[in-house]
């Protein structure tokens, strides 16, 4: 009898057993979770250099869904260096359609638009580029289950994510692995190989709050280093998060970035 039922629980196993999602599939479920729509809402920017010092921006910014497509527009409060420059950025869910970035710089009165070859590049002198700016096109990547592991307690997944020709070119990764809760489908932790400089970039939310029912990262981190050295580090904390406002189209266009808030 104990063999017989020993054969039957071998059989029913694998029936029992649920297949972990690919790395496919689980990126599909990130670019799926809601996060919102007409949404406002304002940020204190920290940058950090290699030997502790910190300055301070205000931004504030808005973001509106327009069918597939996402536009952004915000704005630098402070310091009065900064003050009133300001991204335009729309966000074409179609992978072969590049993404749209223009930046006004009021001390010049001049709006340049972001090239693909540099959105690579540093976002006003913080960790983050213009390409971490946008949504990432699934379709440009390659991604592979890594394993499933744990991060602060929480169930993650651990995937590998590798980007085609194009892609590495504009981001200037060589290769991203990111850690997903499990819970949520949130992004809570990646390590970025940059393609130049043999340099990392490690982002880090170490606040995640639920915000009228969405996922908010409230604290993020992204610091760059060379070996175990830092080289510089970037905090956002995020606050005054707005859901559903009223929101005018003609207000992601160049006129007004142009004309500031």
């Amino acid at each position: 009898m104990t063999i017989v039922l020993a054969l039957l629980l071998c059989a029913l196993t694998p029936a029992l057993v649920h297949a972990a999602p690919t790395g496919r599939e689980i990126m599909e479920r990130v670019d799926a979770r809601d996060d919102g729509d007409r949404q406002t809402q304002d940020m204190e920017m920290t940058l950090i250099d290699k030997r502790g010092n910190q300055r301070v921006r205000t931004i504030r910014l808005w973001s509106r869904d327009d069918g597939e497509n996402e536009h952004g527009i915000l704005f630098y409060l402070s310091p009065a260096d900064v003050k009133d420059t300001g991204l335009l950025t729309y966000d074409y869910d179609d992978p072969d359609r590049d993404d749209d970035q223009w930046l006004y710089l009021p001390a010049l009165k001049k709006t340049k638009r972001i090239a693909s070859t540099d959105k690579s590049g540093s976002f006003m002198g913080s960790d983050f580029s213009y390409a971490d700016m946008t949504e990432r096109d699934l379709d440009r990547y390659t991604y592979r289950l890594m394993k499933e592991d744990e991060v602060g307690g929480v169930k993650v997944w651990q995937v590998e994510a590798i980007p085609n020709e194009k892609e590495m070119d504009e981001t200037g990764y060589t290769k991203s692995v990111v850690f997903v809760r499990q819970d949520n489908d949130f992004v809570i932790r990646g390590v970025h190989w940059l393609k130049k400089g043999n340099r990392l970039k490690y982002l880090d939310v170490k606040k995640l709050e639920q915000i009228d029912g969405i996922w908010v990262a409230t604290e993020t981190h992204m610091t760059t280093k060379a070996g175990k050295a830092t080289l510089h580090k970037t905090v956002i904390r995020t606050r005054n998060v707005r859901f559903d406002q009223e929101m005018d189209p003609d207000d992601f266009t160049l006129r007004k970035l142009e004309a500031g808030l």
